[in-house]
């Protein structure tokens, strides 16, 4: 294998390991509490609870590639990707602890606020993906219809359990 693949093989997988880590310490950090909502009133198109782990982990791997991609073009416009990754770093930031707002702390309302703040990054990461490499942008689609999901599902719960 030439040196250029086995470099884009490291990225790729070091680009992917970051955010599936993210994802899995906050799975650990509230997996005593999830159980919450099975006991909440949930609002219709609610799905079961298994399905969230299996899209997120999709997710996760998306967004890794997609950071990826940005990293192995950066000097295309080194200004523009920077500003994605740097958008990205803290929308896993926010990520990371949404579940934690959500489940451990269930405050609810404030968890909704901040999916708000997560999809703003989530647009900025995307915009600025969009200027170095397009297809990056388009594997963050549905990341954010997800979290625009999760927005809608996060909102109704709060509304139906107050």
């Amino acid at each position: 294998m030439n040196p250029i693949t086995k470099q884009k093989i490291k990225t790729y997988a070091i680009a992917i390991a970051i955010p599936v880590s993210v994802g899995l310490l906050s799975a650990l950090l509230t997996m005593g509490n999830r159980q919450i909502y099975e006991t909440l009133r949930v609002p219709p198109l609610a799905p079961p609870a298994i399905l969230f782990p299996i899209v997120w982990t999709v997710l996760y791997v998306l967004m890794g590639v997609s950071s990826g991609m940005i990293w192995l073009r950066r000097e295309q416009d080194p200004r523009q990707a920077r500003r994605g990754l740097v958008y990205y770093a803290v929308s896993l930031v926010f990520n990371f602890f949404w579940s934690i707002l959500f489940f451990r702390l269930r405050l609810f309302l404030f968890s909704f606020f901040w999916l708000l703040a997560l999809l703003y990054l989530i647009i900025r990461t995307m915009l600025a993906y969009e200027c170095v490499y397009p297809t990056a942008a388009y594997l963050q689609i549905l990341y954010l219809f997800w979290v625009s999901f999760a927005g809608y599902l996060n909102f109704a719960i709060w509304f139906l359990n107050r």
